[in-house]
């Protein structure tokens, strides 16, 4: 049985939630500390899929999982690999090669979590300025003390210096994120093209990718391997028009359908640059201090493996530090399983990123698939 009496979480996405949510079933309390001022003060993202050994064990271990399975779409598994003229070079239908690994909106899968908390689990709109072992430190003077911090807070984690001199570094990768609304009544074209989950489009080191969203929109992400700032200098918000047409320049020679998805795209353009941990990242242990997710193992999206791994690291701390009386021991024996899984999953991601932007994309991505079905058939 556990000794520690409270738990101090920095960062409220959804490994800091489970981590919260686990911690409460097991009857030690949490609190969560959240620089939005609320949970619907900035979009969300995109859709999660969610994976048997990973994410839908966290919701298990949160006693969640009926919860998101009503909210789940299975259909949204569905996906369409094509090259840069437009041609589909694979199709799996829903329930395919994904099976067993539904989709849920990030908002959604937010939801669930945060009305499992008590209200006074969470402290919105409280920005981290300064972290020691044994405090932390909020924008508006308060300190508190606790016995444990968990650095819960993303790519540039106030936490991280405490146990890692690691910085992320740039992959070489930028997207430019745009969404299409009310598709079905208003792009019945892009809807057909990108199905009822997600489409990836690759070649000559760019890509197209979209996903359908539960809230009835597309939300596209237009890739390139470029100069670190490339995204930031194509994007300008005062011209979505501009924008808009320097995007078109860069996929001149894509198929026609596929240059429709960023010409029917809203006016709001994000760039995103994609930043990522060394593959391996580990530190020693650091008395009362731990991560989890992103701020422990930053990686691209390109194995799919973010939030589930940030999820699966939440409930097994959460049942490290329960099943420990002492609090080194729990974080020991959590850092011991959760190092080689993370780079296990950094290493894919940073292989699928260099297949699918490589010259001959998206022939890595058939080359895996291939793979997949060599290994998996009976």
């Amino acid at each position: 049985m556990s000794a520690t009496q409270h738990v101090t979480i920095v960062g409220g996405g959804v490994g800091g939630l489970t981590l919260a949510r686990v911690l409460h079933t097991k009857g030690i309390a949490a609190t969560v500390y959240e620089l939005d001022g609320s949970a619907t003060a900035r979009d969300q993202g995109g859709i999660l899929d969610m994976h048997v050994e990973s994410g839908q064990r966290a919701l298990q271990e949160a006693g969640l999982f009926a919860q998101f399975r009503e909210l789940a779409r299975d259909e949204a598994d569905h996906m369409r690999l094509f090259d840069r003229t437009g041609t589909v070079r694979y199709e799996d239908a829903p329930g395919g090669e994904n099976k067993g690994r539904p989709e849920i909106d990030r908002s959604a899968l937010k939801r669930i979590l945060i009305d499992s908390l008590p209200p006074e689990a969470i402290r919105w709109g409280a920005k981290v300025v300064e972290v020691t072992p044994t405090s932390i430190t909020l924008a508006d003077g308060e300190r508190i003390e606790t016995e444990l911090i968990v650095g819960a807070d993303g790519a540039w984690s106030k936490v991280r210096p405490l146990l890692s001199d690691a910085t992320p570094s740039y992959c070489g990768m930028s997207f430019v994120e745009a969404h299409l609304p009310d598709v079905d009544s208003r792009f019945p074209e892009a809807a057909e093209l990108v199905g009822p989950g997600s489409m990836y489009g690759f070649g000559d080191g760019k890509g197209i990718i979209a996903q359908r969203n539960g809230d009835g929109r597309i939300r596209l992400y237009i890739a390139l391997v470029a100069e670190e700032n490339w995204a930031a200098s194509t994007v300008d918000a005062n011209d979505p028009a501009g924008t808009r047409a320097r995007l078109l320049d860069f996929f001149a020679d894509w198929a026609p359908n596929m240059r429709g998805l960023i010409a029917d795209a809203d006016d709001h353009f994000v760039p995103r640059p994609i930043y990522q941990l060394p593959v391996g990242h580990e530190w020693a242990r650091v008395a009362g201090v731990t991560l989890i997710g992103d701020a422990a193992h930053l990686m691209s999206p390109f194995a799919g493996e973010g939030a589930n791994l940030a999820m699966l690291d939440g409930a097994e701390l959460a049942t490290a530090i329960a099943d420990h009386d002492d609090l080194d021991t729990a974080l020991a024996a959590y850092e011991t399983a959760m190092f080689p899984r993370s780079a296990d999953a950094a290493k894919e991601s940073a292989d699928n990123l260099a297949f699918s932007f490589a010259p001959d994309a998206p022939q890595g991505m058939l080359d895996q698939i291939a793979e997949w079905h060599a290994q998996n058939t009976d």
